[in-house]
């Protein structure tokens, strides 16, 4: 009989370290008012066969081994405790004995190890919600805001403390700074110790109604995001949850939410949804508090669930919903939004066109403009046979009909914003601007599938540009790709999001695991994962792509490249874009929008990147007047240098016309008619 070593270290290791981690919990709190966790054999089950059937076919054909277990391992530790202010250093040495154990464990549904620890988890969280709760009595006597302390606010420049005391004075200073923030915010202590308590009670309240099927979801989700970020494990409540949060992103504000630790993200804005027309959300902003109307009380939504949140977020077309936010730009401040709900018509998501008439070196260009806000299509009208289903092919193809028919020089193809949509709606609108060949390439496990543009007729022939951002996504990059590749236009604006992977969803006997199983490549052979689509002409930067897009994603499968296919490009552009190129630079060096969206990014950019903040509150409210002060120093030079009276206070912006303008798009119009020049200078025919 042959003895599995390693199995029997693991097992010995395992009664050892669970044994000290009940200690610990135990020791430091004996009396809690949630449940303990305990795993069913159906989610050994289940872990198994998740486990299975990734292995088995995941794109990225990776080995479930020690390396791999490493990483499930501290992608679970920061899924529990990503601000290092629950565990202590000894329980963190404790549970390293299962860093390089976890593939034995995970392949045999031994799930003991990760419920122990999200038990840890669950009794700390309580201890420390109650330990608040109670601090929060006396804080007005207790805490001294004339001290000169400062708290750790970027979570990489934290360690896990080495006692309860310095655990419980981390506490403190985690609440100090909550009440300097509502204190600069402008609320009375009342409201304070409203807000805070809210605030905690929330989360003792999350911690009761936890269950083994949301511990099972929390590991599962290590798990998955050690193969890649877009491979995930959806229990039968969550995949519900999943369907209500895509539900209301078409009714209600139109947004994507998504849970980050205890805060309500903004995933993704749907484009010409109630929150994107505000123009003041972003991806990337966190939602803290939720009003109903134009006066009433905000509810505190830090460490709801999300099913919880969503509730309160939504309500009857047009009544009025109220967001406080942690903007993505300003992670030390909030801003209050309102909305109007309303349900998303599905006339606004089409494509829509413009003509606008610029005047540019003593010439004057017709320049068509194209938005696309989605790549559509109604698959039930075409899988039904019905000849009038909806497209966006189609409808770009009669919009270019009709810009055809007024005569225009050239083509602005808008995809900023543009999340994807479908495969075969980028490649039919690709074929609309090209006479035939390949468009994309698919790479399975097994093999390298290619699309194809088979109609040789183009809809439109003339001097094209296609404006992208980094929310610009997946069939987005797919249609761009393809342009830049085969030379039939320019690319302007920034990076693209980088999405460039498949997923597929597969049944389990308990919920649905959405796998990664191929990856999208350009003709050229270059992968749009992670990299996403390199413009021709960059635009200034609005998106941190550190916080945004694929390679800001933990485990994000790699850039890399397939095989070159044959098509034929159209003549090379490479020297009309540096004479574009440097013909923008000139142009822009000093323009004052371009100044203006820099100085506001860079700005942004140094708050998001201050490693402390003071526990004084003299400094902190000078530090925030600072702050305030130097964005409306941007914002007045704007205004000063169009010839506009500057503002007193930064809450007038909203009111100021010239700052709602599309710089961006007034830009690449310029170009586009340079472009135009260029091409007839040159007699380019596509």
């Amino acid at each position: 009989m042959k003895i599995n070593i390693k199995k029997i270290i693991t097992f010995i290791c395992l009664v050892l370290t669970i044994s000290l981690l009940t200690y610990s919990a135990q020791a430091y709190h004996n009396k809690t008012s949630y449940k303990k966790i305990v795993f069913s054999n159906d989610d050994s089950i289940t872990c198994i066969k998740i486990i299975k059937t990734i292995q088995s076919n995941h794109y990225s054909k990776t080995h479930l081994d020690d390396k791999l277990s490493s990483i499930i391992f501290y992608n679970f530790l920061n899924s529990l405790d990503p601000g290092k202010h629950l565990f202590l250093e000894k329980e963190i040495e404790n549970l390293k004995n299962f860093e390089f154990q976890l593939d034995d464990t995970l392949k045999n549904g031994n799930l003991i190890f990760a419920y122990s620890a999200f038990n840890l988890y669950l009794n700390r969280t309580h201890q420390r919600a109650q330990f608040l709760l109670k601090i929060l009595k006396s804080w007005k006597t207790k805490f001294d805001f004339t001290k000169d302390d400062k708290i750790i606010i970027n979570k990489d420049k934290r360690s896990w403390v080495k006692n309860s005391d310095q655990l419980q004075d981390l506490w403190q200073k985690e609440l100090k700074n909550m009440i300097i923030d509502l204190k600069l915010e402008g609320s009375t202590d009342q409201k304070i110790s409203k807000t805070l308590k809210d605030t905690y009670e929330n989360k003792l309240n999350y911690i009761a109604q936890i269950t083994s099927n949301d511990a099972f979801q929390i590991f599962m989700d290590a798990v998955t995001d050690s193969f890649d970020p877009h491979t995930k494990y959806f229990a039968p409540k969550n995949f519900e949850d999943f369907d209500i949060n895509m539900s209301l992103s078409l009714e209600g504000i139109g947004a994507m939410l998504q849970k980050e630790n205890q805060h309500t993200k903004i995933l993704r804005l749907i484009a010409a949804g109630p929150a994107d027309k505000t123009k003041q959300l972003m991806p990337g902003d966190k939602i803290i508090g939720v009003g109903e109307g134009k006066t009433g009380a905000f509810k505190n939504v830090i460490g709801l669930r999300l099913d919880n949140v969503v509730k309160l977020i939504r309500g009857k077309k047009g009544t009025l919903v109220r967001l406080k936010i942690i903007p993505v730009q300003n992670k030390n401040s909030t801003k209050i939004v309102s909305i109007i709900r309303d349900k998303i018509k599905l006339e606004e998501q089409s494509a829509t066109k413009e003509i606008k008439t610029i005047r540019h070196n003593n010439n004057t260009y017709k320049i068509g403009i194209i938005k696309l806000p989605t790549f559509y299509l109604d698959f039930a009208a075409y899988n039904n046979g019905d000849k009038n289903y909806k497209s966006v092919a189609k409808d770009v193809e009669k919009l270019l009909n009709q810009l055809n028919k007024e005569k225009i020089d050239g083509l602005i193809i808008d995809l900023r914003g543009n999340g994807g949509g479908s495969l075969s709606e980028a490649e039919t609108l690709t074929g609309l601007f090209i006479k035939s060949g390949p468009v994309v390439q698919i790479k399975t496990k097994y093999r390298v599938l290619r699309h194809f543009d088979n109609n040789k007729t183009t809809a439109y022939r003339g001097p094209l540009v296609v404006m992208v951002n980094r929310m610009s996504a997946s069939a987005s990059e797919i249609f761009a790709g393809a342009i830049q590749d085969y030379h039939r236009g320019l690319i302007v604006g920034t990076q693209t999001f980088g999405k460039g992977t498949v997923q597929t969803l597969t049944p389990l006997a308990k919920g649905k695991l959405k796998l990664t199983t191929a990856k999208f490549y350009r003709i050229s052979g270059e992968s749009t994962q992670k990299n996403g689509i390199l413009p021709d002409i960059e635009l200034p930067h609005i998106y941190n792509a550190s916080q945004i897009g694929e390679s800001s994603l933990h485990n994000a499968l790699p850039y890399d490249h397939s095989i070159h296919a044959l098509y034929r490009p159209y003549p090379d552009l490479s020297n009309t874009i540096k004479q574009l190129s440097l013909s923008y630079k000139k142009r822009t060096a000093n323009k004052p929008g371009f100044i203006y969206i820099n100085k506001k990014y860079l700005f942004g950019e140094k708050i998001n990147n201050l490693n402390y903040l003071s526990l004084n509150m003299k400094k902190r409210k000078s530090q925030r007047n600072n702050e305030d002060a130097v964005e409306l120093k941007i914002v007045n030079q704007y205004l000063v240098a169009h010839k506009i009276k500057p503002v007193n206070k930064l809450s007038d912006i909203k009111e100021i016309k010239e700052l709602q303008k599309d710089i961006l798009l007034d830009e690449t119009e310029i170009i586009a008619s340079e472009f135009i020049q260029i091409s007839k200078d040159n007699g380019y025919i596509w």
